[in-house]
């Protein structure tokens, strides 16, 4: 009798184990791999050319064959770039959350997952994740012969919270 007792115990001292691993593995990968990710999250950024907390991961680094960086950024809620320009262009495309982008002296737009924004050469403008949302894009700088970006001041946050829903 105590030999049944025994084994039962042990039986369900070893599914609970299982359940609990694998409750355990279900909610590390939740916090830690999120299915709809393309690319990695990369660095957190740590220069001034960002307020709040963004993460950088370089994809391609110019060279001078192809003229182009990429890069895939992830803003966390609240996060933005500072106001700046590219001397080639840039090109968003936005994989994940929902944010904003402003040209300078235009109103601020919504801009969400699926969508392409062209930033024109020489054309100062910020963009980054809403108040209440994570935005993530690959952001690819053009025809980098021409120049790299200028980064220029931070958008306030007077500038940051003028998004008007029209």
């Amino acid at each position: 009798m105590m030999n049944i007792n025994f084994r039962k115990n042990i039986t369900i001292a070893s599914l609970s184990c299982i359940i609990m691993a694998a409750l355990s593995c279900n909610g590390t990968k939740e916090n830690h791999s999120d299915e709809n990710v393309v690319f990695p999250k990369g660095k957190k950024v740590g220069n001034t050319n960002f307020t709040g907390t963004a993460w950088l991961t370089m994809l391609t680094e110019n060279d001078t064959i192809y003229n182009t960086q990429i890069g895939n950024v992830t803003f966390e809620p609240g996060a933005r770039t500072n106001w700046h320009y590219h001397k080639g262009g840039q090109i968003l495309l936005v994989t994940q959350g929902k944010g904003y982008y402003q040209e300078k002296g235009k109103q601020i737009k919504i801009i969400k997952k699926g969508e392409v924004i062209k930033c024109p050469p020489n054309v100062m403008h910020w963009h980054g994740a809403t108040p209440t949302d994570t935005l993530v894009h690959v952001a690819i700088s053009t025809n980098t012969d021409n120049g790299t970006v200028v980064w220029l001041e931070s958008v306030s946050d007077e500038e940051y919270s003028k998004y008007k829903n029209d």
